[in-house]
C-alpha cells in the first residue's frame, strides 16, 4: 500500500526539521569561520609611557574583534608590522587592555561571534632595537595567530602618512602623533599631541603627603 498525501508532507516536514537541526549544528558548533577586525577608529605613533617611564615607540590602535561565525576564535598572539618603502618593522610585544586602563600582556584572547573592543598596544621587542617615525607613506598591517593556525593571519592593511612637519615634531620626548578615523570621508585624519610633563617638585611633593596623611590618622 502506497503512502498517502498526509503521510507523504509527515515525511517531508521530518526531512526539513532535520535538514534545519543539521544547518544549525553546522553553523554554531562545526563551522570554524574566521577573525576578523573592524576599521580601527584610532591609531597612535609615538613613545610607550610618560613621566618615568619607557620612551621607546610603539603602535597603539582601538578596534573590534570578532567570529564571522558562531564558533568563537582563540587568539594565541597578535602583531603589527610598519612598512615605509623598503624598511619594515615588527612590533611583536602585544598589551591589550579595556576602558579602565588596565593593560594586560597579550597571552591569549577568546573572541566571540558579538565581539569583543580592546585598547592595543603594540611594542618593539627588547632586543635594543628602536624605531624612528620618519617622514613618508607608511603601512601597518595587523596579524593574528590563531591556536589552530600553523601561520599569523593577516586580519587589515591600513595606509597612513607622516608628514615632514610631523615627522619633525615627534622628535620631541612627549609627542606623539594620532590618526582618527573619519566614516564619513573614509580617511584618517592626523594630528600632534604634545603631552606635558608633571612638576617633578609637585610630584615629590603630593608623594610625601600621601605618605603622611595616613600617619596623622592614626595618631588622632
Amino acid at each position: 500500500m502506497e503512502p498517502d498525501l498526509e503521510t507523504w508532507i509527515s515525511i517531508g516536514i521530518s526531512l526539513l526539521a532535520l535538514s534545519i537541526s543539521g544547518a544549525t549544528a553546522w553553523l554554531t558548533l562545526f563551522k570554524k569561520g574566521k577573525l576578523l577586525m573592524t576599521q580601527p577608529t584610532s591609531i597612535f605613533f609615538g613613545p610607550d609611557g610618560g613621566f618615568f617611564e619607557s620612551t621607546r615607540n610603539k603602535v597603539y590602535l582601538r578596534t573590534l574583534l570578532y567570529s564571522s561565525s558562531r564558533k568563537g576564535q582563540v587568539i594565541e598572539s597578535m602583531h603589527v608590522t610598519l612598512e615605509r618603502g623598503e624598511t619594515k618593522q615588527n612590533f611583536s610585544i602585544w598589551v591589550h587592555g579595556g576602558q579602565k586602563g588596565d593593560l594586560y600582556r597579550g597571552s591569549g584572547l577568546f573572541v566571540t561571534h558579538e565581539g569583543v573592543t580592546f585598547n592595543h598596544h603594540f611594542l618593539l621587542p627588547p632586543d635594543g632595537s628602536d624605531f624612528k617615525f620618519l617622514a613618508g607613506n607608511y603601512t601597518l598591517k595587523v596579524f593574528a595567530k590563531l591556536v589552530s593556525e600553523p601561520k599569523p593571519t593577516q586580519l587589515f592593511s591600513i595606509p597612513l602618512i607622516v608628514t615632514e612637519s610631523q615627522a619633525e615634531e615627534l622628535k620631541q620626548k612627549q609627542a606623539g602623533l594620532f590618526f582618527d578615523w573619519g566614516p564619513d570621508q573614509g580617511n584618517y585624519y592626523s594630528h600632534i599631541d604634545i603631552k606635558s610633563e608633571p612638576d617633578f617638585d609637585q610630584f615629590i611633593e603630593l608623594m610625601a603627603n600621601k605618605e603622611i596623611q595616613p600617619t596623622q590618622k592614626t595618631r588622632g
